[in-house]
């Protein structure tokens, strides 16, 4: 297989409306260098060198008590590159974002971001790093008693002492950059499904996140709008330099915008390539996944005693009287 990174072509796929390519990176572009020039956080400890690759999980295992639920994780994502994360309900995708994002610590086995190891942080070390990601939630969680725009406000307010002027330009900036800065106004409950997902989006990267992390951002969607999140989550990764995570179902759509896949099953880590390999497995466990089959290794009916005896029908046949008709 492909090493994550590696002959990985540029992705083209249509542009959302509202903003040409040229009109957006110009806006990002503004955007950051506002930001650079400012200090937003407070003074920390001096940061680790550099590396290609940005996370490194090694051999991470973690269970709730004796219950497992990763197994011998073995990742290694590089800087600037969107990253799917895959595999049927239950298989511990979404465990493993929070193990990524400090929210957890791994049973045995290490995980690396940037350089540090999340288990050997402290509690200002923790939150040091995770200033420096951003999580879009699978049903966008916004602050329902904040309009749009405080939502989006929210963490600059927290973690910068940026003047409320400048404020509402990053603001309106990030709004423009997803389609909604004529909805600032509005409040959660005035939104569409995809409205509140992309307003979400923009509160994710109101700080420019060294990570984005998506737990499921298509599930839910129309086609348009799932089209306009994937085009977004491809696009905001490319001008902004982030490195994105992706925990998804929707196979397709993701493997349009990803530059590589995990696939993970019951815990552990079943495969992993570029979007071409991973269609083209043919292990059976990868291709039913890939390609939405009934038949396969992942059974539709959860392990359960012969259906004949839940429906007490050798019970039913004993009771019957000699020549009586028999329950079929």
């Amino acid at each position: 297989m492909t090493a994550p990174g590696q002959g990985v072509g540029t992705h083209q796929r249509a542009m959302p409306s509202g903003a040409s390519g040229k009109d957006r990176s110009g806006v990002w572009l503004h955007c950051q260098s506002r930001l650079e020039s400012l200090p937003l956080f407070p003074a920390a400890t001096a940061a680790p060198v550099a590396t290609e690759s940005l996370i490194e999980i090694k051999d991470v295992n973690f269970a709730y008590a004796e219950r497992p639920i990763l197994t011998g994780i073995n990742m290694t994502i590089p800087r600037g590159k969107v990253v799917a994360l895959m595999g049927i309900s239950g298989s511990g995708k979404t465990t493993l974002l929070r193990l990524m994002g400090g929210v957890m610590k791994p049973t045995t086995g290490e995980v690396w971001i940037n350089g540090e190891c999340t288990s050997k942080l402290d509690t200002q070390g923790i939150y040091r790093m995770r200033r420096r990601m951003g999580m879009l939630f699978q049903f966008g969680a916004l602050f329902t008693d904040l309009s749009v725009y405080d939502n989006v406000a929210f963490q600059m307010r927290e973690h910068t002492g940026l003047p409320e002027s400048m404020i509402r330009d990053l603001v309106m900036m990030k709004l423009h950059a997803v389609g909604l800065r004529g909805a600032h106004k509005l409040m959660p409950a005035e939104l569409s499904g995809g409205m509140a997902r992309r307003v979400a989006l923009a509160r994710a990267i109101a700080l420019d996140p060294m990570i984005m992390m998506y737990d499921e951002p298509f599930t839910g969607l129309d086609p348009i709008s799932l089209g306009v999140i994937a085009n977004l989550v491809r696009e905001l990764n490319d001008t902004l330099g982030t490195t994105s995570l992706v925990v998804t179902h929707d196979v397709q759509e993701a493997l349009d915008v990803v530059d590589y896949v995990y696939y993970l099953s019951d815990g552990k880590m079943m495969a992993h390539g570029t979007p071409e390999e991973m269609r083209a497995n043919k292990d059976p466990l990868v291709y039913q996944f890939v390609h939405g089959e009934a038949e396969g290794p992942v059974a539709y009916q959860y392990p359960s005693k012969d259906f004949s005896v839940d429906l007490k029908l050798g019970a039913r046949r004993e009771a019957s009287p000699p020549g009586g008709r028999r329950a079929a």
